[in-house]
């Protein structure tokens, strides 16, 4: 399951950027953890998509 931040941020050279939390369950203990990263609007899917 993951949540995307309704903020997105602007870089300088226009590109829009968005803050991406990801909840990922760690593979040792089975507990769940936030991942955290600021991307590009166009990548996120690939974020939540990724496998790390």
């Amino acid at each position: 399951m993951a949540k995307k931040v309704v903020a997105t941020l602007k870089a300088g050279s226009g590109k829009t950027l968005t803050k991406v939390i990801k909840f990922v369950k760690s593979k040792k203990t089975g507990s769940y953890t936030f991942k955290e990263d600021i991307v590009a609007s166009e990548n996120v899917k690939e974020f939540l998509t990724s496998k790390n």
